[in-house]
């Protein structure tokens, strides 16, 4: 299957890795991975989280407030990308669309300070719960990387064609769905 990507109305054509890995299985297992993720910490902070933090040090406790937040933020970073890609898959959104909100998606910049004063003190659920997320993080950071690194190469290959623009000319010629 060939798709415009990202140019709809350019003569580039290729195969778009954002379209066969939105609806790909391999999707929807992050999906479901990421968004039961979500829900796990949210009960658990809700819930025993809250209860543990009780008996925590000072120290620790300061600890477990900082990095429950960075987890939280952390995971709502990640929902929030899962969705538009879901988004496009369903219809509901354009790549383009999807795209411009992606820029308010930050992948890279959640951290975490494991091994800091209290760290060790912290429940160990909790601390499974920010490993868990770190390396949902990477998984879609490289996703991320994966479909920006391909629509640059879009990009730079349609600039690049001597003959984008008769082929631009031809395609319009041939009505709406252009030539394939």
């Amino acid at each position: 299957m060939t798709t415009d990507f990202i140019n709809p109305g350019t003569s580039a054509r290729t195969i778009s890795f954002a379209d066969h890995l939105a609806n790909s299985e391999t999707f929807e297992e992050l999906y479901r991975e990421g968004m039961g993720l979500v829900e796990e910490t949210a009960a658990y902070l809700d819930g025993e989280g809250r209860t543990e933090s009780k008996s925590l040090s000072r120290t620790a406790s300061l600890t477990y407030a900082t990095e429950s937040m960075r987890l939280t933020t952390r995971l709502m970073q990640l929902a929030s990308w899962l969705l538009l890609q879901r988004a496009v898959k369903e219809g509901e959104m354009t790549v383009e669309q999807a795209g411009n909100e992606k820029n308010k998606v930050r992948l890279d910049k959640l951290s975490t300070s494991r091994g800091g004063p209290g760290w060790d003190e912290l429940p160990e659920k909790l601390r499974e719960l920010i490993d868990r997320s770190l390396r949902l993080q990477e998984r879609i950071a490289h996703l991320n990387r994966m479909l920006f690194d391909q629509k640059q190469a879009v990009e730079q290959a349609t600039q690049g064609n001597p003959l984008s623009h008769h082929l631009d000319r031809i395609n319009q010629a041939f009505g709406p769905g252009g030539i394939n």
